[in-house]
C-alpha cells in the first residue's frame, strides 16, 4: 500500500494486491534517529552503528508499560503477544508471510523510511526457517541463552497493564530550565481483535474492514467523545458514523486506524416499555477497556472481548459480539475512566420499566457481569418522588460511591435536577445537592459561590452530564453552565462560560486541565483550580494561527474540515479532523495548540498604543507576575515515579558498511525479548547478592568477556555480530530533568521535596530597619486531601537577584490508608503548585513552541509503591546463625540455592526489603507473623496445610501437642493466636511435637531425617512502619530431626540384637574352629580316597590282569601313604594341644 499523508500523498490509498489501512497525514517523513548517550533514551534499532535503545517498564498500580526509544515509527506490542508485526521485511525461506505494520496490514516502505530503502523502527517477524534459524543458533552460540520456541521470539510484555498505544514525544528541559529537547518514545501494544485466517492474512474478529472513507460519514457530522479506561486501553474505538454499524478502530491513538463494519445482528426490539420512534444503524456509544469493547445501538448493548492469552490465566475471548441486557431498554452508556480493585467498570442507564435504576457492569479477567443498582428499590422510590429519570452517572471507585444526576418531574410538570449519592457497600442513598432551576446572575464576576441567597436570571439551568477527577476530587456538572465542587456539596458557578451555549461533552486530561466541546462544535478550555474559561475555537487567536499554518503550507489544515473527536494523549490535546482538500477527504490527527492560542488571545486583548513624539508606539501588557520560573533541587525521579528502566543497546555489527542487517536485528530482538522475560519472571524468595534481573544472565559469562572482546576486535565474532555484556543493565541513577515527575508515590511517612525559583517582574523595595523586597509573587500549594497529605513551604527573598526561592515539602500524614499489596488499591490525590495570578498568563518559549508555566499539577498516589518486595536474607541469616550457634552444619548434599539448618540449633531468620526500581536493599525492621503453611520430607511430598492445621502447628494457644516451633517472644497478635516476630526476635526453636507433621520422620538413608517447611511471612495488621502488605512464601530445609522415643527404642533394640548376635557368632566360630578344621580334613581325605579309588577302576581291563595287579598295588601303596600322612598330622596336632 502506498503511504499517504506525505506531500502529495493525500489521495485515497490504492490497492496493490493487499488490503490497505488508512494512514494519517504527516508533515515530514520519518527522520533518521541520532545516536545518543545514556541515560538519554534517544536512539533506534535500525540506525547505523549502535544507537542506544532503552526499555522502560512502568510499575504503575499494577500496570506497567514498555517504552522503546527510537524513530517515531510505531511498534505496538501490548501485554499480550497474540499478533505480530515486523521490524523489517522477512526473507525467511518458504515463510509465505510478509511484513506487517502496527495494525497487521501489508506495507510498502516509502522514501526516507530508513537505511537501504527500508523502514526503521519496525518489528521483525521470525519464522522457523531461514533468518530465524540463523538468529537462534547465533544467540545460542554467543550467549548460551535458553530461548522460547521459534514462533515466540518477539517483543512482548507480561504482568503490568499496557499504556495507551501512542508515540511519546516528551520534552525534557535543559539543565538551566530553558528550551526542552525532544525525546521520541513509543508504547508497545497489540491489537487483540485480529486473528490470522486460513490464508494467513490478518482479519478482524469484530467485523469486516471497510476500505473507503466516504465523505458523508464525516462531513457535517457532529463530533463525539472518545471513551476508554485511562492508561489501560491498547485499542480505542469511536462510533457515531451516521446510518452505519461501523466504528473507527485504532491501536496507535489514531496515528493510523481502521474503518470496521461490525458483525452485529442490529435487532430493534420496540415495545410498550421501550418506545422507539425510529430505527438507526448508528453506533451511538462506544467504550474501550483493556480487553473488552462495548457499544450501544438503539436500545441494545453489545460487548466483545479480545484475544489476550497472556493477560489472563484463562482465555475469555469472544467469538462474536455478545448482546447483554437484551430485555432492557438502555438509553445511554456512561464510562468509568479509571480501573480499580483489579476490575474495570461501565454503566448503562435504563428507560422504560426499569427507569430509575443503573446497570453496573464489571469487567474482571475478561469476564463481564452486570448488576442492577440500587439493590432494593429504585432511585425514585428512595428520594420519594413518583417520576424521575437518571441522566448521567459517575462511579467513584475509591469510595465505592455512585453519583447520579437525576431529573425529577414535579406535580406541576416542572422539572428540576438533583445529585444523588449511592453507597455500594452500605446500600445507602442520599440527596447531595439540588441544582438551581435558573442560572445565577454573576453580575460581572468570574465565579459565584452558590449559597442560596444570590439572584437568578430567567435562563433555565439544563444539566446534561457530570465529570469527576479522582485526583483532586473535582466534580463538574455541565449543561448550559458549569458548576464545580471539591466536596460534592458546595458548588461554584463559573460565569465565564456563556449561558447561551450548551456543552456536549468534556475531555479531561486528569492532570489539571480540560477541554469543553459545545453542541455547535465550539472548543473551550479550563484550567482546574482557576475560574476563567477560555474560548479556543472559533476565536481571533484561531484565525491568526490558521493564517500562519496556511503560510507554512501545512497539510494538517484545510478550508473545509469537520472535527471528529477531541482527546488527550500524554497531557497534550489532540484533534481528529476530517479534511477535504482538492476534492479528496482524509482523517488527520493534529495537536491542538492551546498555548499558542492563549498567547495570541493575551496579545490581542492587552495592547496599548502610546504616542511618543510624532509616532505611535505599540506596547503589550504582560500579566505574568514573574519573568523566570525554574524548578531546582529535584530528587532522582525513579524512587517516586516507580519506573524500572533497562539499558539495552543493539549488538555491534562487524561489517565494513556498519549498518544493521536482518540478522543483527533478529539477535537484538531476541535479546530484548529475553530481557523482558527475565524482568517478568524475577520473583525469587531468596535474596540474591544483586537483585537485578540481568545479573544472573551474565554472571557465568563475565570470565569470558575479554575473550569475546578479542574476537570482536579481530572481526571474528560469530555471525559478524558482537554483543557487549555491559550494554544490558538496569538503570538506577536516572537524574531529574528540572521538571516535576509524572506522578508521586508516597509510602507511610515519606516525603517529596523540591524548590521553586521565581524572578519577579516588578519589585517593590521597602526601606527601613530591615531592607527587603516586597515580592509580588506568591506561591500556593493546593492539596486535594489535606487530611492525608501536608505541604510545608519556606520562602527566602533574594534581594540582589530580584527573586524569591520557595522550598516545598510534600509529606504523608500516616492517616488515610491501610496496608495493601505493592502497587494495588492506591489512594488517588494530587498536589497543585500555582503562582497566584498567573494561570493562563505565563508561558515559556521553547524550540518546540510555547509551554505553559505556573500551574503544575502532580498526581499523588498514597499506599504501597510498586516494585517493593520482601525477600529472605539467606546470606545474613547464615552468617548470624553461625555466630550465635558457634557452628553451622549444612546438609550432606549441599544445595547452594537452598542451604540447610540444623534442627537443634536456634533459628534466627532475617529479611530484606528490596526496591526493584532504585536498587536499594535494606533489612526489614518491621514486625511480622511467621507461619508454617506446608511441608513434607521431600520436595515432591510437600503438602499445603488447612487453616485448622496452620493454627494448630503455629499458635502458642494450641493444646493438642501439634506445635512445630516456638519462640521466647511474648508479643502476640490481638487475638493471641500467633506470635509477632521482628529483626530483634530471640529466634525460633524447632519442636515438632507428637501430633505435628514433622514428628517421627522416617529416614530414607543412614543420615538423619530431613524436612522441608513451607513458611509464610506477612506483616499484615502487625506492622505500622509501612503501608505495604508484604507476603513472602519460601521453603526452609531443616535436617537432623530427632526420632520419636518408640521408633528410637525400636531401632536401638534391633541394632543391639544385631550386635549381640554378631558377637555370639564370632565367639562360637572361634571355639569351634579346630574341630571344624579336623572335620574338614577328614572329609577332604575321604573325598580324595573316593576319587582315587574311582580313578584306579578307570584304568583296569579284564584282558590285562597283570596290569590290573600292578595298578592295584600302586593304589594300595598310595592310600597307605596318604593315611600315614594324615595320621602323622593328627599326632602333631594332638601334641600341640
Amino acid at each position: 500500500m502506498e503511504r499517504g499523508g506525505e506531500k502529495g500523498g493525500d489521495k485515497v490509498p490504492r490497492f496493490r494486491g493487499k488490503k490497505p489501512r488508512y494512514p494519517l497525514a504527516r508533515d515530514v517523513p520519518c527522520w533518521p534517529c541520532s545516536v545518543a548517550e545514556a541515560p538519554s533514551p534517544v536512539g533506534a534499532v535500525g540506525t547505523a552503528g549502535g544507537a542506544v535503545g532503552t526499555v522502560e517498564v512502568v510499575g504503575d498500580t499494577g500496570n506497567a508499560g514498555v517504552h522503546l526509544a527510537g524513530c517515531p515509527e510505531q511498534l505496538r506490542v501490548s501485554r499480550q503477544e497474540r499478533y505480530y508485526r515486523s521490524f523489517r521485511r522477512s526473507r525467511a525461506v518458504h515463510s509465505g508471510q510478509s511484513v506487517r505494520p502496527a495494525s497487521g496490514r501489508a506495507h510498502r516502505p516509502g522514501r526516507g523510511e530508513g537505511t537501504g530503502g527500508r523502514r526503521m523502527g519496525e518489528v521483525l517477524e521470525l519464522h522457523p526457517s531461514g533468518l530465524w534459524t540463523f538468529a537462534h543458533h547465533l544467540l545460542a552460540d554467543i550467549l548460551g541463552l535458553s530461548l522460547l520456541p521459534e514462533d515466540q521470539l518477539l517483543l512482548h510484555r507480561r504482568g503490568v497493564p499496557s499504556q495507551l498505544p501512542s508515540l511519546e514525544d516528551r520534552a525534557a528541559a535543559d539543565p538551566d530550565g530553558g528550551s526542552p529537547l525532544p525525546q521520541p518514545r513509543f508504547h508497545v501494544n497489540i491489537n487483540g481483535f485480529l486473528e490470522r485466517g486460513r490464508d494467513h492474512e490478518l482479519q478482524f474478529t469484530v467485523g469486516n474492514e471497510l476500505f473507503h472513507l466516504i465523505p458523508r460519514h464525516f462531513v457535517n457530522v457532529p463530533s463525539r467523545p472518545l471513551w476508554y479506561t485511562v492508561d489501560q486501553t491498547p485499542v480505542l474505538i469511536l462510533g457515531g458514523i451516521p446510518e452505519e454499524k461501523a466504528i473507527l478502530l485504532t491501536d496507535t491513538n489514531f496515528k493510523d486506524f481502521f474503518l470496521v463494519e461490525l458483525s452485529i445482528d442490529s435487532c430493534w426490539v420496540g415495545s410498550f416499555y421501550c418506545p422507539q420512534a425510529s430505527f438507526t444503524a448508528t453506533i451511538y456509544d462506544a467504550i474501550a477497556t483493556e480487553s473488552t469493547l462495548f457499544i450501544r445501538q438503539n436500545q441494545l448493548i453489545y460487548y466483545f472481548t479480545g484475544t489476550y492469552t497472556t493477560l489472563y490465566e484463562n482465555n475469555h475471548s469472544s467469538e462474536r459480539w455478545v448482546r447483554v441486557l437484551a430485555n432492557e431498554c438502555i438509553k445511554r452508556l456512561c464510562p468509568v475512566h479509571f480501573h480499580s480493585n483489579g476490575s474495570e467498570y461501565v454503566m448503562a442507564l435504563t428507560a422504560g420499566k426499569n427507569e430509575g435504576y443503573v446497570h453496573f457492569g464489571t469487567i474482571t479477567d475478561g469476564l463481564v457481569s452486570f448488576k442492577l443498582l440500587p439493590r432494593d428499590r429504585s432511585v425514585c422510590n428512595a428520594i420519594l418522588v413518583d417520576n424521575c429519570s437518571i441522566t448521567w452517572a459517575v462511579f467513584i471507585a475509591g469510595d465505592y460511591n455512585l453519583l447520579m444526576l437525576v431529573e425529577i418531574v414535579g406535580p406541576t410538570s416542572s422539572k428540576y435536577f438533583q445529585v444523588v449519592s449511592y453507597d455500594l457497600v452500605s446500600d445507602y442513598l442520599v440527596v447531595l445537592y439540588t441544582i438551581p432551576e435558573f442560572i445565577p446572575d454573576a453580575r460581572g464576576l468570574e465565579f459565584l459561590m452558590i449559597l442560596g441567597t444570590e439572584s437568578y436570571t430567567n435562563f433555565p439551568m439544563v444539566p446534561k452530564g457530570m465529570s469527576y477527577n479522582p485526583y483532586n476530587n473535582l466534580l463538574l456538572i455541565w449543561g448550559n453552565f458549569l458548576l464545580q465542587s471539591f466536596n460534592s456539596e458546595n458548588f461554584i458557578y463559573l460565569a465565564d462560560f456563556p449561558k447561551e451555549l450548551s456543552i456536549k461533552y468534556l475531555v479531561n486530561s486528569f492532570r489539571g486541565d480540560m477541554a469543553i466541546v459545545t453542541e455547535n462544535e465550539e472548543i473551550w478550555y479550563l484550567l482546574e483550580g482557576s475560574y476563567q474559561v477560555y474560548q479556543l475555537f472559533p476565536s481571533k487567536a484561531w484565525e491568526v494561527y490558521i493564517s500562519l499554518q496556511v503560510l507554512q503550507q501545512s497539510s494538517r489544515y484545510a478550508p473545509n474540515e469537520t472535527m471528529v473527536t477531541l482527546f488527550y494523549e500524554d497531557n497534550k490535546l489532540y484533534q481528529l479532523v476530517y479534511l477535504i482538500d482538492n476534492q479528496q477527504g482524509r482523517l488527520v490527527k493534529r495537536l491542538m495548540p492551546v498555548e499558542q492560542l492563549l498567547m495570541y488571545q493575551q496579545i490581542n486583548n492587552e495592547y496599548v498604543l502610546e504616542r511618543q513624539g510624532s509616532h505611535l508606539t505599540l506596547s503589550f501588557s504582560n500579566f505574568c507576575p514573574f519573568t523566570v520560573m525554574r524548578l531546582q533541587e529535584l530528587p532522582n525521579p525513579q524512587i517516586y515515579t516507580r519506573q524500572e528502566r533497562y539499558r539495552a543497546q543493539p549488538p555491534r555489527v562487524l561489517e565494513p558498511w556498519g549498518f544493521h542487517s536482518e540478522n543483527s536485528l533478529a539477535v537484538y530482538q531476541g535479546l530484548i525479548y529475553y530481557l523482558l522475560s527475565l524482568h517478568s519472571k524475577y520473583d525469587k524468595p531468596y535474596a540474591e547478592p544483586v537483585h537485578d534481573s540481568t545479573w544472573r544472565w551474565w554472571k557465568n559469562k563475565k570470565q569470558d568477556q575479554e575473550y569475546y572482546f578479542y574476537l570482536a576486535s579481530n572481526w571474528r565474532s560469530a555471525g559478524s555480530v558482537h554483543v557487549d555484556m555491559t550494554s544490558y543493565e538496569k538503570i538506577y541513577d536516572l537524574k531529574a530533568e528540572n521538571e516535576l515527575p509524572e506522578r508521586i508515590f508516597l509510602d507511610k511517612g515519606t516525603s517529596y521535596s523540591f524548590s521553586v525559583f521565581l524572578t519577579a517582574r516588578k519589585p517593590e523595595v521597602q526601606h527601613g530597619p530591615s531592607f527587603q523586597v516586597l515580592s509580588p509573587v506568591d506561591l500556593a500549594v493546593v492539596l486535594a486531601d489535606p487530611d492525608c497529605i501536608e505541604a510545608m513551604v519556606k520562602e527566602k527573598v533574594l534581594v540582589n537577584r530580584n527573586s524569591v526561592l520557595f522550598w516545598v515539602t510534600l509529606s504523608d500524614k500516616r492517616s488515610c490508608f491501610d496496608q495493601g499489596i505493592s502497587g494495588h488499591h492506591l489512594m488517588k490525590t494530587s498536589m497543585l503548585v500555582n503562582v497566584l495570578g498567573s494561570s493562563g498568563h505565563c508561558f515559556q518559549n521553547t524550540n518546540r513552541g510555547p509551554r505553559m508555566q505556573s500551574n503544575l499539577m502532580v498526581p499523588v498516589l498514597i499506599g504501597c509503591p510498586p516494585g517493593k518486595r520482601l525477600a529472605f536474607d539467606i546470606t545474613y541469616t547464615l552468617q548470624y546463625n553461625r555466630v550465635q550457634n558457634k557452628h553451622y552444619f549444612d546438609c550432606v548434599k549441599v544445595d547452594p540455592e537452598m542451604p540447610c539448618f540444623l534442627f537443634r540449633d536456634i533459628f534466627y531468620p532475617f529479611f530484606l526489603i528490596q526496591d526493584l526500581v532504585t536498587g536499594d536493599s535494606g533489612s526489614f525492621q518491621g514486625s511480622y507473623v511467621l507461619k508454617v503453611v506446608g511441608g513434607g520430607p521431600t520436595l515432591d511430598t510437600i503438602k499445603e496445610y488447612s487453616e485448622e492445621e496452620i493454627y494448630r502447628f503455629n499458635s502458642p494457644l494450641d493444646k493438642t501437642g501439634s506445635l512445630i516451633w516456638t519462640t521466647e517472644n511474648t508479643t502476640t497478635t490481638e487475638d493471641l493466636a500467633f506470635n509477632i516476630m521482628s529483626h530483634n526476635s530471640l529466634g525460633i526453636e524447632w519442636l515438632c511435637l507428637e501430633n505435628s507433621p514433622c514428628h517421627d520422620t522416617i529416614p530414607h538413608n543412614i543420615f538423619a531425617p530431613e524436612f522441608f517447611f513451607k513458611v509464610l511471612v506477612s506483616n499484615r495488621g502487625v506492622d505500622e512502619s509501612t503501608y505495604c502488605d508484604y507476603q513472602l512464601t519460601f521453603l526452609l530445609h531443616i535436617h537432623g530431626l530427632p526420632l520419636s522415643a518408640r521408633r528410637a527404642f525400636l531401632i536401638l533394640l534391633v541394632s543391639a540384637s544385631l550386635f549381640v548376635g554378631l558377637v555370639i557368632l564370632y565367639i562360637v566360630c572361634c571355639l569351634l574352629s579346630p574341630y571344624m578344621v579336623k572335620v574338614c580334613n577328614i572329609l577332604r581325605w575321604k573325598i580324595n580316597s573316593i576319587i582315587g579309588l574311582e580313578s584306579s577302576y578307570t584304568y583296569s581291563t579284564p584282558s590285562d590282569s597283570r596290569a590290573f595287579s600292578r595298578s592295584g598295588t600302586v593304589s594300595w601303596r598310595s592310600s597307605r601313604l596318604n593315611s600315614r600322612v594324615v595320621y602323622k598330622g593328627a599326632e602333631e596336632n594332638k601334641a600341640e594341644t
